[in-house]
């Protein structure tokens, strides 16, 4: 290939998997995402995407294509990870849950679309139990519909993929019968063995790769958020200067330094400020609490892990809706400081760069990161289809404006409205939190 491919990604959230795949070397023509705050925050980051502020199940293959500007042509690749709660270990996992169906209309606008390949990401526990029923009902609808399916499919830690964060997904990749198939990713980075992870890292990956980054790595560089009260109220950072970090994945995160593997185009930020910054008010009890917990272990009454300095992040949750009990995320607290970490923090243990604008508020900031692949992750993923398609990437030398950054503070019915959508598409949030 000599064009820039394409990709459309489906349950797009904020976009963690647009930006790994769009690192990789495609463009994101098109994203379907219902939520309005996500498809808002998506718009922010995505100036040459169009934003579909839908749903999967009421949307067309051919409204898509027409958003997407795609005219004459198939699309290279559809993404897409369908929202996983029916799978998930870590709930009730129901087979008849309603929202697995939401999988089937992934498949539904694979065939509809007709993509060259297709990339499907979910939890784990898609793979267990009764739930390979669906999976292999799933792969032979695949295959009826002229895809052939990568098989043995993969569960990817983020861990061996330059994350410093503990994170397994399933990966389902698909190629239309005729294309080259593509392979897995193998692991590009090792965990190493740091104090604090309790032997939770020593998975085999990678052997003789260079280590992954750790916890204080990714955090590198970030200022000190304890003499600004003002973050109590407000997300956003301002800085007039800041130290450069060390290490080589604080500096392409920082875009002090240019990753040679990163074929995304660059975004042109505002120096003077930091997103992502806002300061969660703890009790003088649970800052007693956090300060006692050793980095590596989880503080007893929370159930909060603090994480370890020269170890990884346990994976980052999102929080749940009223419909699902309304519970906050259960943040890891800073490995330093006697305090949950921020938006931002997270967001680099996530390996979003800093240029990455988020929700304002921390329970939307943390349900966009907790939702999202890790860019590093998709990255990986997105270079083995590049590699089917055999096309050589670079990286383009148009430099993009952000989106407005106040739509970074609408709230759900300032941004249903901005899409003309029904502000109560979410269920409103009760504000019930986990014990802190």
């Amino acid at each position: 290939m000599k064009r820039r491919p394409t990709a459309i990604d489906l349950f797009a959230g904020a976009g963690g998997f647009s930006l790994g795949v769009e690192q990789a070397g495609f463009d994101i023509a098109a994203a379907v995402e219902f939520d309005p705050i996500h498809a808002a925050t998506h718009h922010i980051n995505f100036p040459l995407c169009k934003t579909l502020c839908e749903r999967v199940e009421d949307v067309e293959g051919s409204e898509v294509l027409e958003a997407a500007g795609i005219v004459g042509r198939d699309p290279d690749l559809v993404i897409g990870g369908p929202p996983c709660q029916g799978f998930s270990l870590i709930g009730h996992r129901v087979l008849e849950d309603s929202r697995n169906a939401l999988v089937f209309h992934f498949l539904r606008l694979v065939r509809e679309l007709r993509p060259r390949y297709f990339v499907m990401e979910n939890v784990p526990g898609m793979a267990t139990g009764a739930h390979t029923q669906l999976l292999h009902e799933l792969i032979e609808r695949f295959e009826q519909t002229g895809y052939q399916v990568v098989l043995p499919y993969r569960i990817l830690n983020a861990v061996g993929y330059g994350v410093p964060q503990l994170r397994d997904r399933l990966f389902l990749l698909g190629a239309r019968v005729g294309e080259p198939l593509p392979s897995y990713p193998l692991p590009t980075t090792s965990p190493g063995t740091g104090r604090g992870n309790n032997g939770t890292v020593d998975r085999g990956l990678g052997l003789g790769l260079p280590t992954t980054p750790t916890v204080s790595m990714a955090l590198e560089g970030l200022p000190p958020l304890e003499p600004h009260d003002s973050l109590f109220k407000s997300d956003e950072l301002p800085i007039s200067c800041r130290d450069e970090p060390k290490n080589t994945l604080a500096r392409h995160l920082t875009s002090c330094e240019d990753d040679p593997t990163d074929f995304s185009y660059r975004r042109r930020d505002e120096a003077s400020v930091l997103a992502g910054c806002r300061r969660a008010r703890h009790t003088d009890v649970s800052v007693t609490r956090f300060r006692a917990t050793r980095p590596g272990t989880t503080e007893p009454v929370s159930r909060f892990y603090r994480l370890p300095p020269d170890g990884y992040s346990n994976t980052l949750r999102a929080g749940t809706a009223s419909n699902r009990g309304a519970f906050t995320a259960p943040r890891p607290i800073h490995p330093r400081v006697p305090r949950c970490i921020t938006v931002r923090e997270a967001a680099r243990l996530h390996t979003f760069p800093d240029w990455f604008r988020f929700h304002s508020t921390i329970w939307h900031g943390f349900r966009q990161i907790g939702n999202a692949v890790p860019p590093l992750l998709g990255r990986a993923v997105g270079a083995a289809v590049r590699s089917a398609l055999n096309y050589v990437p670079s990286r383009p030398e148009r430099t993009l404006d952000l989106g407005n950054p106040q739509f970074a503070k609408l709230t759900m019915s300032q941004a249903a409205k901005m899409f003309g959508v029904d502000p109560h598409v979410i269920a409103p949030r009760t504000r019930r939190r986990a014990a802190s």
